[in-house]
Protein backbone atom coordinates (compact mmCIF):
# COMPACT_ATOMS: atom_id res chain seq x y z
CA UNK A 1 0.00 0.00 0.00
CA UNK A 2 1.15 3.50 -0.73
CA UNK A 3 -1.14 5.43 1.64
CA UNK A 4 0.81 7.39 4.20
CA UNK A 5 -0.33 9.87 6.85
CA UNK A 6 1.62 12.65 5.12
CA UNK A 7 0.18 11.94 1.69
CA UNK A 8 -2.06 15.02 1.75
CA UNK A 9 -0.70 18.29 0.44
CA UNK A 10 -0.14 20.78 3.26
CA UNK A 11 -1.39 23.60 1.04
CA UNK A 12 -4.93 22.20 1.11
CA UNK A 13 -6.31 25.67 1.89
CA UNK A 14 -5.59 26.50 -1.74
CA UNK A 15 -7.56 23.56 -3.13
CA UNK A 16 -11.08 24.25 -4.27
CA UNK A 17 -13.82 23.11 -1.94
CA UNK A 18 -15.69 20.00 -3.01
CA UNK A 19 -18.81 21.18 -4.89
CA UNK A 20 -20.86 18.40 -3.27
CA UNK A 21 -19.89 19.68 0.17
CA UNK A 22 -20.79 23.23 -0.83
CA UNK A 23 -24.23 21.99 -1.91
CA UNK A 24 -25.04 20.66 1.58
CA UNK A 25 -23.41 23.32 3.75
CA UNK A 26 -25.56 26.24 4.89
CA UNK A 27 -24.93 29.29 7.03
CA UNK A 28 -25.43 28.22 10.65
CA UNK A 29 -27.03 31.59 11.42
CA UNK A 30 -29.50 32.03 8.54
CA UNK A 31 -29.63 28.47 7.15
CA UNK A 32 -29.13 30.14 3.77
CA UNK A 33 -26.78 29.11 0.93
CA UNK A 34 -23.05 29.80 0.88
CA UNK A 35 -20.73 30.74 -1.96
CA UNK A 36 -17.03 29.96 -2.20
CA UNK A 37 -14.57 32.87 -2.30
CA UNK A 38 -11.49 31.39 -3.99
CA UNK A 39 -9.29 34.43 -3.31
CA UNK A 40 -9.79 34.49 0.45
CA UNK A 41 -10.53 30.77 1.04
CA UNK A 42 -13.84 31.56 2.72
CA UNK A 43 -17.47 30.55 2.47
CA UNK A 44 -19.68 33.61 2.10
CA UNK A 45 -23.17 34.02 3.54
CA UNK A 46 -24.72 37.00 1.78
CA UNK A 47 -27.80 36.89 4.05
CA UNK A 48 -25.73 37.05 7.26
CA UNK A 49 -23.03 39.27 5.72
CA UNK A 50 -20.41 36.85 7.10
CA UNK A 51 -17.39 35.00 5.70
CA UNK A 52 -16.57 31.63 7.25
CA UNK A 53 -12.87 30.67 7.03
CA UNK A 54 -11.54 27.47 5.50
CA UNK A 55 -8.54 26.17 7.45
CA UNK A 56 -6.52 23.15 6.31
CA UNK A 57 -9.30 22.37 3.85
CA UNK A 58 -11.98 22.35 6.57
CA UNK A 59 -14.77 24.95 6.61
CA UNK A 60 -15.05 26.49 10.09
CA UNK A 61 -18.80 26.95 10.42
CA UNK A 62 -18.82 28.85 13.70
CA UNK A 63 -20.40 32.30 13.83
CA UNK A 64 -17.77 33.37 16.38
CA UNK A 65 -15.01 32.51 13.88
CA UNK A 66 -16.67 34.24 10.92
CA UNK A 67 -15.49 37.57 9.57
CA UNK A 68 -18.03 40.37 9.17
CA UNK A 69 -18.17 41.53 5.55
CA UNK A 70 -17.95 45.20 4.63
CA UNK A 71 -21.33 46.77 3.92
CA UNK A 72 -21.65 48.09 0.39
Amino acid sequence: MTDTPNERDTSSDKSPIDPKLLEILVCPLTKGPLSYDRENFELISKKANLAYPIRNGIPIMLVDEARKLDSK
